[in-house]
């Protein structure tokens, strides 16, 4: 069993990329405090943190509530300790064209994936100031930097988490405090977020190809936790591409996925009328039966590893590597010259 690192907090916990995140925090050596709304995903989680000797805590909170995320909080000091950790993940969302989604829509797809992490951080922060020391970990995504057509409220909610990380890391910096602030932006995943998503679109919900296992996510928020960097964290070249065109060509970027962005994130097989969402009700309630893990049903194409990300947790070494290289070719040069 890993040594002990301290206590976690993961929102989002019961299935998709939150449940992959406790499950990998929890093999690190990390005591892990679940919230989420699905009990019967947040038993399952608490079940994989267990298996491999860790504590777990579950609180079943809604994150657009700021007084039940406290409460959670509390509840998680109280039964793991303080908190160390804290990992802003939970998310609803919808698919629709911007004309045909209702602003009730609108308002809880921003309450939970906006509003949410701000609750989460400050209750974070609350705990952390005072000790200071503690990291707040941002579950962040491509379409943070990037909106693209038919999911214009999980992009504004994302662009807004971007924005008011920047003030709090900044906040932090001038009362010189040692918390830490960082962000992981995510490719497409593989979690079952693609059914029981709101849909207001003729074909079924599918993530934009490539698509990552959520194991590669869970790797890279692990990692980010253990070594928080100011900027943040870009995951999968598909994510790093995304940002550099809305940076270099965002004009000749919007023509693109005007013309793809709809097709890609539909399947052929008809939306069913009677289908059921998790927009303001968990789907992942009532038993066992009902946990939905943190995969969902595209694993047949889902990579299960980011040579980019690699590559990016790990700049130092990859510049000292290819330093040595330039200078072992350089030196093979002049030893044939001479």
């Amino acid at each position: 069993m890993a040594r002990r690192r301290g206590v976690a907090v993961v929102t989002g916990a019961s299935a998709g990329v939150g449940r992959g995140t406790a499950r990998r925090l929890a093999s690190e050596g990390w005591d892990v405090g679940l919230i989420a709304r699905g009990d019967a995903g947040l038993d399952g989680a608490a079940a994989e943190v267990r298996s491999v000797g860790r504590r777990a805590a579950v609180a079943v909170a809604d994150v657009a509530d700021e007084q039940a995320v406290e409460q959670a909080a509390d509840l998680v000091t109280e039964e793991l300790g303080p908190i160390d950790l804290w990992v802003n993940n939970a998310m609803a969302s919808l698919l629709s064209p911007v004309m045909d989604a209702g602003a009730d829509e609108f308002r809880r797809v921003t309450e939970v994936g906006y509003l949410g992490f701000v609750h989460g951080t400050r209750a974070a922060l609350r705990r952390m100031i005072p000790r200071d020391r503690g990291v707040v970990v941002q579950v962040g995504s491509a379409l943070a930097f990037r909106g693209i057509p038919l999911q214009a409220a999980y992009c504004a909610a994302k662009h807004a988490v971007r924005g008011f990380t920047d003030s709090v890391r900044a906040e932090l910096a001038h009362d010189g405090s040692k918390v830490r602030v960082t962000e992981v932006h995510l490719p497409a995943v593989n979690t079952p977020q693609f059914g029981w998503v709101r849909a207001h679109i003729q074909g079924r919900p599918r993530p934009v190809a490539p698509v990552f296992d959520p194991a590669v996510a869970a790797r890279a928020v692990a990692h980010a936790a253990r070594h928080p960097r100011p900027r943040g964290f870009l995951v999968g070249s598909s994510t790093v591409g995304t940002v550099a065109a809305s940076r270099l060509a965002p004009h000749l970027l919007d023509r693109r996925l005007g013309r793809t962005a709809y097709a890609a994130q539909e399947r052929r097989r008809r939306v069913l009328p009677d289908r059921d969402d998790n927009l303001f009700s968990p789907l992942d309630t009532g038993g066992p039966e009902a946990d939905r893990g943190a995969r969902g049903m595209f694993g047949r194409e889902a990579r299960r590893f980011s040579p980019q990300a690699v590559v990016d947790r790990h700049r130092t070494a990859t510049a000292s590597a290819l330093l040595l290289a330039a200078g072992a070719a350089a030196l093979a040069v002049r030893w044939r010259r001479a």
